[in-house]
């Protein structure tokens, strides 16, 4: 019974996440012994098992980074759409 609970939420995120292709998000990643990355960029792709985030720095060129749909379920990544007109909205 859990493994179906699990692949129901993991379906759910997916389908949050596809919602949000095209759209600025701030990515807050846990990189491991107390190592968080934050990078904000533009969801733009979601496949079935990971989704790419093209990252804009000002010092290297454009670069796409991909998480998986887990990686949000553990809270190893933290997604945060940010819109103009409404509050930002995090997917969890």
């Amino acid at each position: 019974m859990g493994c179906f609970i699990e692949k129901n939420i993991l379906v759910r995120i997916r389908k949050d996440i596809e919602k949000c292709i095209g759209k600025t998000v701030i990515l807050k990643a846990n990189k491991g012994r107390k190592k968080t990355v934050v990078r904000e960029g533009i969801l733009e792709a979601a496949y079935p098992n990971l989704f790419i985030v093209k990252i804009n720095n000002d010092y290297d060129s454009p670069r796409k980074v991909s998480y998986t749909y887990s990686d949000v379920l553990t809270g190893t990544v933290e997604v945060t759409v940010c819109t103009k007109s409404e509050p930002e909205e995090k997917i969890s």
